[in-house]
């Protein structure tokens, strides 16, 4: 009997992802644990492996396919002695959902003719029909469009009165909303547009639909969807800013103390066969051990909200912001507080390396209870870093400059660096985060400590 391969859930999160590549091609045997193909996450690109082993019989999804759905059927493997014939192409679809919201297109336009029952229903409530509602009116006309063309088109930010439609009667379906999207098929200017929302009404990002159909006309800017990754940080961002309550503590740290000890580790790190150092640490690769041994000495600021209860982590794990082109990861340094600095540099340079590439298992990037945002290296002063949920505190690290400070009635001159922390009012409240920064400042102003 034919086997169907579906698609794999790589996170206990994941309900959909992109079908990047095949490794296989119809026809091809494949035995258990060959790579057969690479499916896309918002976080990474991952292999997958089958699992029996068989002739691909039939692929059912191509490569580059976006938004397949966790276990949809995406090929067919052939067993022993089976051919072609043996395939029962009844199988679901991987994109199922579709057909199943396309079939109330009858009931649909039936309700926009007579008001008249469309089919006489037993309840006495259901006299006449309601018609499902319209995504956008003109002019007091309905816009007529399939289920799944206005799911795309609101993913992708388009109003849908704006598409031109090639199907029954004028309606928008799929096709038209990827023209849209790829700009084969310019968008209408049409009343409706106002009328979904007053032309004064902001959009999300701050323009009226109005204004940005006018912006379109005019070719002043490009219009590029959103892919995974950022969809997925806006939606957990957004969700963070509106439902944490953040607050933010700030301090400065001297780090002449640190410095010094870097140049020092530095200096007296071997060299391998290539005459170059084994390792070279950062002021970051500090800051991640200081604050995971903070963690642990203040241990009641390692914890994180959890609904009706408050999580209190055994370990600092402790999660480091890596950007990468159009978004960020957030890869987990685990157990940072027993590591050394060596141990902290390595591990962060591999998890940043494999993030870039998309390479990091779920298991590498979450988990947790805190972050740490350093955007020193670009020159920023101090900023406050918006929490990760579900962690509870985030520490934002900034660039370490020489400064004048009075010391004793002199005034002297030396490195200072300003840490800001965000916290989750729910699990850290304002006395626990200063106590768990000053611990913090500490350390970072004497990293002999960090040893003790």
């Amino acid at each position: 009997m034919p086997i169907d391969i579906t698609m794999p859930a790589l996170s206990p999160t994941m309900e959909e992802g992109k079908l990047a590549k095949w490794h296989v091609k119809e026809g091809d045997s494949v035995s258990s644990g060959d790579v057969i193909a690479e499916i896309e996450t918002d976080k990474a690109t991952m292999e997958v492996e089958a699992v029996d082993e068989g002739k691909i019989g039939k692929i059912l999804v191509d490569e580059g396919t976006d938004n397949v759905k966790v276990n949809a059927v995406i090929a067919v493997l052939l067993q022993e002695g089976e051919d072609a014939s043996a395939i029962d192409f009844a199988a679901p679809a991987p994109k199922s959902e579709a057909p199943k919201a396309e079939a109330p297109k009858a009931e649909e336009t039936k309700a926009e003719e007579p008001k008249t029952e469309a089919a006489p229903a037993p309840a006495a409530k259901a006299e006449t029909p309601k018609p499902a509602p319209a995504p956008a009116k003109s002019a007091g006309d309905r816009v007529f469009a399939s289920p799944l063309a206005k799911r795309l088109a609101k993913e992708a930010g388009i109003d849908i009165a704006a598409i031109s439609g090639t199907g029954p009667k004028g309606r928008v379906i799929k096709v038209d909303v990827e023209a849209a999207k790829s700009g084969k098929t310019p968008l209408k200017a049409t009343a409706s547009a106002p009328s979904a929302a007053p032309a004064g009404a902001a959009m999300a990002g701050g323009l009226s639909k109005a204004q940005v159909l006018a912006m379109y006309e005019e070719g002043t800017y490009e219009l590029v969807p959103a892919d995974g990754m950022r969809k997925t940080i806006a939606a957990r961002l957004t969700e963070s800013k509106q439902t944490v309550p953040h607050f933010y503590l700030t301090v400065d740290c001297k780090i002449d103390a640190l410095l010094a000890a870097r140049e020092q580790i530095n200096a007296t790190a071997p060299k391998n066969k290539d005459g170059k150092p084994e390792f070279k640490l950062s002021v970051n690769d500090f800051v991640m051990k200081a604050w995971a041994v903070a963690l642990q000495r203040v241990p009641t600021a390692n914890a994180t909200w959890a609904g009706d209860s408050i999580l209190y982590h055994k370990r600092s794990d402790v999660a480091v912001a890596v950007a990468i082109p159009g978004g960020l990861f957030t890869p987990v340094v685990k157990s940072c507080d027993t590591k050394t600095l060596r141990e902290i540099s390595e591990a962060v340079k591999d998890l940043a390396t494999r993030a870039r590439n998309k390479k990091l298992m779920p298991h590498e990037y979450q988990g947790g209870a805190s972050a740490v945002s350093n955007l020193g290296m670009f020159g920023i002063k101090d900023f406050a870093a918006v929490i990760n949920p579900p962690h509870g505190t985030i520490l934002a690290v900034g660039v370490g400059e020489e400064r004048v400070y009075p010391d004793k009635g002199e005034i002297k001159i030396g490195q200072f660096m300003t840490c800001t922390l965000s916290c989750d009012h729910r699990s850290v409240d304002g006395a626990l985060g200063a106590e768990v920064l000053g611990v913090f400042k500490g350390l970072i102003e004497n990293p002999v400590m960090m040893l003790a």
